[in-house]
């Protein structure tokens, strides 16, 4: 599914609905994709909300709302031009969470890799990296083995938005936040970067889930 740009609560909610729906198995398993209207998403880890560095006046400024989350992790930024990833899927038939995050990641790195970026994973470090350049962030949440956030790529995103938290806890001695297209030094079409998310998710995803015991 493509929902275009969306408010994160109005995503969030939609993405409830999906995950009710898969648990009750009226749907099968599911990737969403979306740009959301810029927001600070603040994490179940604790000691997320220190890592908000602007106050309310520069938000307001800035037109960047702030929600709590259920996912997992810390702190993030969505904004026009990063685009999510929402897969809704079950993982009642191999449950491992951190393979799934793996796979995550796989995905991720396969789809900026055939873009023309060679991304990795870092030791100690959460999401998808360029150096010391982080590019995609990554935190998912589960219910009843149905798991829902995913991840969010940062292709034509506004950096200075960045500006406003410590991104999942990253000091500034521990890298920077970075997108495509200064990795380019151009726009990049955000159309195809969702052909190639897309097909690298529904290539990685039968193979992991039939990896089941």
């Amino acid at each position: 599914m493509d929902w275009g740009r969306t408010r994160y609560d109005a995503a969030w909610r939609m993405q409830d609905e999906l995950v009710t729906q898969r648990i009750e198995n009226r749907i099968t398993d599911t990737l969403v994709l979306t740009e959301h209207d810029p927001v600070f998403t603040i994490g179940m880890r604790g000691g997320a909300e220190g890592n908000l560095l602007w106050d309310e006046a520069r938000l307001r400024a800035e037109g960047v709302e702030v929600i709590r989350t259920n996912r997992g992790g810390d702190i993030t930024y969505h904004g026009p031009g990063q685009i999510v990833g929402y897969p809704v899927v079950s993982l009642a038939p191999r449950k491992d969470l951190h393979a799934y995050l793996r796979l995550l990641e796989q995905v991720l790195i396969n789809t900026l890799g055939n873009l023309g970026l060679a991304a990795a994973r870092r030791p100690g470090k959460t999401g998808i990296w360029l150096g010391p350049r982080k590019v995609a962030a990554i935190g998912v949440a589960v219910r009843r083995w149905v798991a829902y956030h995913g991840f969010a790529l940062n292709v034509n995103v506004n950096l200075g938005h960045f500006g406003g938290i410590v991104p999942c806890g990253i000091a500034a001695s521990d890298g920077t936040v970075t997108s495509m297209q200064s990795e380019f030094g151009r726009y990049v079409d955000p159309d195809e970067v969702k052909r190639v998310l897309h097909d690298e998710f529904w290539q990685l995803w039968p193979r992991w889930h039939d990896q089941a015991g």
